[in-house]
């Protein structure tokens, strides 16, 4: 598609590509033709949470993976874990690492996918190459069909572990209030440890890649460390006692925008900390840190918004525990010019040192020796009460917030997942690459508008998780307004 930019145009991006969800986004243009506004707008209702009260909380492991089918796994273990705690049962050590060792598995995978199928072909195929090439079959072709069956291999391989852990590979039934539903085999502990290795050997191959293909491309790295696609916010992200980087538990750090730390707390304390922002124009809502206040789509030490990205994590850690990933760390420091590194796009480069950190954790617990005990269940014996489970999903910190009568019943539901936190964030990204891009008198032809795209697609957003959608019982109000931004009629569609 190829626009001219006249004055006082709205030009929309819909739908918008390569993400998990349904949204668009709206660039409206002032009189010079430059960009006056963007919006991220999600058209979809968030309730998920509502037509879950009244369900026994021990349903919910199983229920809220429904949310998604891209990062189920992520519900699975933040419900089990809620579920732990409304009923006050500490698990069994080889139950965690079970549950550790699935939900890496699940890292890799995903990892894997944003990379080499949403994200990947934007810079292995190129931002500005044809639309019909910047896809999974383009990066095929560009980096071979024995290196795309690998790719393959791998996702299908830690769909397995995750198959062996939790039952099957979608929609786990392996995590349980309590712990886990089974322990593993020694012949299954054995299978996992060989899908390990060859998941460390293919991530490395992805980081080789990436370098070869992103960071020796004087043209990719210009545009990475551009200001254009730079944001100065605060950052969060779950780390162990030494401020190590895990995905499955911790306690949850933030630091500012000159990377010091902000505030550490546990996920029972997350009300304290954070808040939610609503605008009229979207369905979702905007996380922000309640001690410095929502200002607004700015960045900057004054502002809440903060982001929770697989370089949010990077950045509000001290590492990894686990040698290969160190090593590639502190590499991304080096070349990026120290911490906390600003470029959103770069994103991209932490998802995949995530992804050979969770390989290698998974090698880790395969080989640890309790890893097959039986032992794998508490029985719960307390009255449910209260209780918050929180993970770090792929895409950010997710919370669980369930409060129950005494029969377990759930009577309030509260979650924010990865993409919500996230939210302002992609709206400003959004906004200042369109301003970068967009020149008075030049085109709008479709290279911008995937240019564009690509400041929202390295938060690799998944909006399913995020809005919850309801078709067919949402009303559609669409508003119309003048030149002057007077309402002149609003339509209603039930």
């Amino acid at each position: 598609m190829t626009e001219r930019i006249e004055k006082n145009t709205k030009i929309c991006i819909d739908p918008i590509t390569r993400l998990e969800g349904h949204g668009r986004i709206d660039l409206f243009l002032n009189e010079e033709g430059g960009l006056e506004n963007a919006y991220m707008i999600i058209p979809e209702l968030r309730g998920f949470e509502k037509f879950c009260e009244g369900r026994p909380v021990e349903e919910m492991p199983r229920i809220t993976q429904r949310i998604c089918g891209v990062c189920p796994l992520a519900h699975h273990m933040a419900a089990a874990k809620a579920g732990d705690a409304v009923y006050h049962v500490n698990i069994p050590e080889t139950a965690k690492k079970l549950r550790e060792l699935q939900y890496n598995s699940f890292f890799v995978a995903d990892h894997a996918t944003h990379f080499y199928v949403l994200g990947g072909p934007d810079f292995v195929v190129g931002p500005t190459a044809p639309k019909a090439e910047r896809n999974i079959l383009g990066v095929v072709k560009k980096v071979g069909r024995e290196i795309g069956a690998q790719v393959m291999q791998l996702l299908s391989e830690n769909h397995e572990i995750s198959s062996i852990i939790g039952g099957r590979y979608i929609h786990s039934v392996g995590g349980i209030v309590g712990g886990m539903s089974k322990p593993i085999t020694e012949a299954e502990r054995a299978r996992i440890e060989q899908i390990a290795t060859n998941s460390v050997e293919i991530a490395q191959f992805s980081l080789k890649l990436f370098e070869d293909v992103v960071l020796n491309n004087s043209e990719y790295r210009d545009m990475i460390l551009s200001d254009a696609y730079a944001h100065q916010t605060y950052y969060m992200g779950t780390v162990d006692e030494n401020n190590k980087i895990n995905f499955y538990d911790g306690i949850i750090r933030v630091v500012n925008p000159q990377g010091d730390e902000f505030t550490k707390f546990k996920p029972e304390e997350y009300l304290d900390v954070l808040a939610e922002h609503i605008e009229p124009w979207t369905y979702l809502k905007f996380p922000y840190l309640k001690k410095v206040g929502w200002k607004g789509f700015v960045d900057g030490v004054d502002s809440g918004v903060y982001r929770a990205t697989p370089l949010a994590r990077m950045n509000a850690s001290d590492g990894f525990t686990t040698p290969l990933a160190q090593a590639e760390y502190e590499k991304f420091y080096q070349v990026l010019g120290g911490k906390p590194v600003h470029a959103t796009l770069a994103t991209h480069w932490a998802r995949l040192v995530e992804m050979l950190y969770a390989a290698e954790r998974i090698l880790e617990l395969s080989r640890d020796p309790h890893i097959t005990d039986t032992k794998v269940r508490t029985i719960p014996t307390e009255t449910p009460t209260e209780g918050i489970g929180a993970v770090e999903a792929p895409r950010g910190t997710l919370f669980h917030h369930y409060v129950t009568d005494k029969e377990g019943l759930l009577k309030n539901v509260n979650l924010i997942v990865g993409t919500t936190n996230n939210y302002a964030a992609i709206d400003m990204s959004i906004k200042k690459a369109a301003q970068a891009l967009i020149k008075p008198g030049k085109p709008v032809d479709e290279p911008v508008m995937n240019q564009i795209e690509m400041a929202f697609r390295a938060y690799d957003p998944c909006f399913g998780c995020a809005t919850h959608a309801m078709p067919g019982e949402t009303p559609m109000i669409v508003k119309v307004y003048d030149a002057n931004r007077e309402l002149v009629q609003e339509i209603r569609r039930d």
